[in-house]
């Protein structure tokens, strides 16, 4: 049976809906050697190419669902390649066969913490687009004076450049003098919203970390730089918000062997990022 163009070679891991359509708008796609075009449907015995290489197809049987939590440094972009020079998110992700990691949103290059991949391009996109509405969840360190007026407007609202805006959760977590940690949750992922919400009430945010989307949690002993997979149930958890179907298989072994594996890529991702910290001049930790 036939599928739209832009939904198989999400779903085979090529990159997101919204890029596949981009790149089908671009020219680069082609199909049994013509130029495609948006809204074309194909079938699984199809020979495309993008920007001329041959590009694998997949039906929904033969494509494994899997999801990465990544804990994103400071420093880092979200973008693949940078013009300057800078490291990006993608860095230090695992390579995946005929396939390429799709970011679940994005965070600023001044912002750390949970970031989410997945091989399944529509899962990717679904998740992103607005109408979703998950869960985020950030700690924040502000610098300033914060009283209850300014938290109740946080709460209510305030009017942004781009529209009305408010958190749903706002609690104290601690701190010293104009040094205090908040955590704060709402449900869009608009450009530096958290950052523009207290920007809003005239305080300043001097760190800022994503600790949950949804009900992922960050892993408390994943470093930073440090990815690891998510077990089935997590995957599923997410492919449920997304309105899709359940996965039924996972790479991610749990037979004593499996455990090992894990335990000694983990060791290396340790030492991956300590050993970088060192050659940037920063003490490890």
């Amino acid at each position: 049976m036939s599928e739209k163009l832009q939904k198989i070679l999400a779903r085979a891991g090529h990159g997101s809906r919204r890029e596949m359509e981009a790149w089908i708008a671009a020219g680069r796609v082609s199909v049994d050697g013509i130029i495609a075009n948006l809204g074309d449907r194909i079938e699984a015995d199809a020979k495309v190419r993008i920007d001329g290489r041959q590009v694998s197809l997949k039906s929904a049987d033969e494509v494994i669902c899997r999801v990465l939590a990544y804990h994103k440094p400071e420093g880092e972009i979200c973008s693949r390649k940078d013009p300057e020079g800078r490291p990006t998110v993608f860095d230090r992700l695992p390579r995946t066969r005929d396939s390429r990691w799709v970011a679940v949103g994005r965070l600023d290059i001044n912002t750390s913490g949970l970031l989410l991949f997945t091989s399944d391009g529509e899962l990717a996109n679904r998740l992103m687009h607005p109408s979703n509405e998950v869960d985020r969840e950030y700690a924040v360190r502000t610098f300033g004076e914060v009283n209850d007026m300014m938290l109740q407007k946080l709460r209510t609202g305030v009017m942004l450049e781009d529209g009305p805006a408010q958190f749903d959760q706002v609690k104290s977590a601690g701190g010293e003098g104009i040094n205090q940690w908040w955590h704060v949750a709402l449900r869009e992922g608009r450009n530096r919203e958290v950052r523009r919400l207290w920007e809003a009430v005239e305080v300043q945010v001097s760190r800022l970390i994503r600790v949950r989307y949804g009900m992922i949690e960050l892993p408390k002993t994943l470093p930073r730089g440090g990815w690891m997979e998510l077990p089935l149930e997590q995957v599923n958890y997410l492919r449920q918000l997304a309105g899709l179907a359940p996965e039924t298989r996972s790479m991610l072994g749990m037979d004593k062997h499996s455990v090992a594996r894990a335990k000694v890529r983990s060791a290396k991702v340790r030492r991956a990022v300590r050993k970088q910290k060192t050659t940037q001049g920063k003490p490890a930790r």
